[in-house]
C-alpha cells in the first residue's frame, strides 16, 4: 500500500512524536498512575509498571502504528483494507469500528473529569485552598459533583476546547495544538518538580517510588501494573493507530515508540514524584486513592508557601494533558466520515461532538440526580462507561490488533513497516505473538474472577 496523495500526514516525525506522546499522557498519567502506585505499594508497583511498558506495551504500540501507516486510512476502513490484502475475512473491520466507537465512549466520560480539572483551576486561582482541612477539602469535592449545572459548564467548555483543535484537521489542528501542549506541559510538570523538591519531602517520596520492595509485588500488583501499562499508552481504541496513518514512510517505527514510551513513562514518574514529595512533608496518606489530586493535594497546596499558584499551575498540567486525550480519542471517529462522506470536517467535528456531549450529560448526572440509577452490577452511569471501556474494550481491541498482525498479516508486509534486523523483528515478534496476548489474557482472567 502507498501514501494517498489527498491524506494528511504529519510535517516530520517530531509532530508525530508529540502528537502521539499527547494521546498517550492524560488523566491515566496524572491522576491514575499516582494512585494506584499509592494504593499498589509504591515501588512494587512502578518496578512492574516499567517492565509491562517496556514488554508489553512498546511491541504493542508499534503494532497499531504498523497497522495505520500500513492501510493509510481511518481504523474501520483500515483493518478491511489490511484484511483484503492479506486474504482474509473482512470482518475484521469491525475490530476498528469497535476501537472508534471504544474512543467516543470514554470521552463522554473524559470530559466530565476534564470539567473537574478546569473547575478546580478557577478554585486554585480565587484561593480556596488556603489553610484548608481535610473535611473540607472532601466536602469542596462533593459539592462539585453534587452541582448538575456547575458539571454540565464544565463539560460544555471542555468538549468545546477538544472540538474546537479537532475541527481544524491534522496539521492547523492536532499539529498546532500538541506542538504547543506537550512542550508546555512538560515546562509547567518541571516548575512543579523544582517546587517540590524546595518545600516537599523528595527523599520519602523517592524512597517510596524507587526502593525496591519486592515483598510487595503481588499478583494483583502485576495484573495492576499490566493494565495500566496498556491503558497509559492509548492502546487498544484506534488513535493510535489513526496517527500511524498520517505517519510517513521514512519515519523509524521503533526509534518513535520508544521515545513516545519513554515520555510518557518518565512524565508520569516525575508527576508521582512531585505528588508524593507534597504529600509526605504535609503527613498525607500516600494510599489514598482516586480522590488524591481533588481531595488530598488541595490540603498540600494549602499549607505550603504560593500555594494557590503552585496549586493552579498543577491543575492547569492535569487540563493541558487531559486534553491532548481527548482529541485523539476522538480523532478515528472523524477521519472516518471525512474518509467515507461528503461531510466536511468541521461539521464533522461538531457534529460528533454534539453527540457525545450528549452522552456527557447522563454521566453528568451519574453523579447526582440519577446517582440511584444502577445500569449493570450495579454500578452507576460513569461507572459502567469506566468499566466497559477500560476493562474489556480496550485490551479486547489491543489483544485482536496484536492477533491480526501477528497471525493473520503476510509477514514480510509486517517487516517492511517496521523495517528492523532480524533479531529485534524475532524479538518483536515473539513479544507480540506470545508475551502481549498471554499477558492480556491474564488480565481478562483476573477481571472475570477466574485468577484470584
Amino acid at each position: 500500500m502507498s501514501h494517498s496523495p489527498h491524506r494528511s500526514h504529519w510535517n516530520n516525525r517530531w509532530t508525530f512524536m508529540l502528537a502521539t506522546a499527547g494521546s498517550a499522557i492524560g488523566l491515566g498519567n496524572i491522576w491514575k498512575l499516582p494512585y494506584m502506585i499509592g494504593v499498589n505499594g509504591g515501588s512494587a508497583f512502578v518496578l512492574v509498571f516499567v517492565a509491562c511498558i517496556f514488554l508489553v506495551g512498546i511491541p504493542l504500540m508499534m503494532t497499531e502504528i504498523l497497522l495505520g501507516r500500513r492501510a493509510q486510512k481511518n481504523p474501520l476502513d483500515g483493518m478491511q483494507a489490511l484484511a483484503i490484502e492479506a486474504k482474509r475475512s473482512t470482518a475484521w473491520k469491525y475490530l476498528g469500528g469497535m476501537g472508534m466507537l471504544t474512543g467516543l465512549l470514554i470521552l463522554s466520560f473524559y470530559s466530565v473529569i476534564g470539567g473537574w480539572v478546569l473547575a478546580y483551576i478557577i478554585e486554585a486561582a480565587r484561593g480556596s485552598f488556603s489553610q484548608i482541612t481535610a473535611a473540607q477539602s472532601t466536602a469542596n469535592f462533593d459539592t462539585l459533583l453534587a452541582s448538575p449545572l456547575q458539571l454540565l459548564a464544565w463539560h460544555t467548555v471542555f468538549m468545546f476546547m477538544t472540538m474546537s483543535v479537532v475541527a481544524h484537521g491534522v496539521n492547523s489542528g492536532l499539529e498546532k495544538a500538541n506542538n504547543i501542549l506537550i512542550p508546555s506541559l512538560f515546562a509547567i510538570l518541571l516548575i512543579l518538580l523544582g517546587y517540590s523538591m524546595s518545600v516537599g519531602d523528595m527523599h520519602a517520596a523517592f524512597q517510596f517510588m524507587f526502593k525496591p520492595d519486592f515483598s510487595k509485588i503481588t499478583p494483583v500488583a502485576v495484573l495492576s501494573a499490566l493494565g495500566h501499562a496498556f491503558f497509559s499508552l492509548s492502546l487498544g481504541m484506534g488513535a493510535v493507530m489513526v496517527y500511524g496513518s498520517y505517519l510517513q514512510r521514512n519515519v523509524s517505527i521503533a526509534r518513535t515508540t520508544i521515545y513516545i514510551a519513554l515520555a510518557d513513562t518518565l512524565l508520569g514518574l516525575l508527576v508521582g514524584l512531585a505528588i508524593y514529595s507534597l504529600v509526605f512533608a504535609n503527613h498525607l496518606a500516600p494510599n489514598a486513592g482516586p480522590g488524591l489530586i481533588f481531595q488530598t493535594l488541595p490540603i498540600a497546596f494549602g499549607h505550603m508557601p504560593a500555594g494557590g499558584f503552585i496549586g493552579m499551575l498543577f491543575f492547569i498540567l492535569v487540563a493541558f494533558a487531559a486534553w491532548t486525550s481527548s482529541i485523539s480519542l476522538v480523532e478515528p471517529a472523524i477521519a472516518w466520515i471525512v474518509e467515507n462522506t461528503k461531510i466536511k470536517r468541521h461539521t464533522a467535528a461538531w457534529a460528533i461532538g454534539l453527540a457525545v456531549w450528549l452522552l456527557g450529560i447522563a454521566v453528568v448526572l451519574s453523579f447526582n440526580e440519577w446517582k440511584a440509577i444502577k445500569i449493570i452490577f450495579g454500578l452507576n452511569i460513569f461507572e459502567t462507561l469506566d468499566k466497559l471501556t477500560s476493562t474489556i474494550l480496550l485490551p479486547l481491541g489491543g489483544l485482536l490488533m496484536a492477533i491480526f498482525a501477528g497471525y493473520f498479516m503476510n509477514k514480510n508486509h509486517v517487516q517492511e513497516e517496521l523495517d528492523l534486523n532480524d533479531q529485534h523483528f524475532k524479538f518483536w515478534h515473539f513479544t507480540n505473538n506470545y508475551i502481549a496476548p498471554i499477558a492480556i489474557g491474564a488480565v481478562f482472567l483476573y477481571l472475570f474472577g477466574l485468577i484470584k
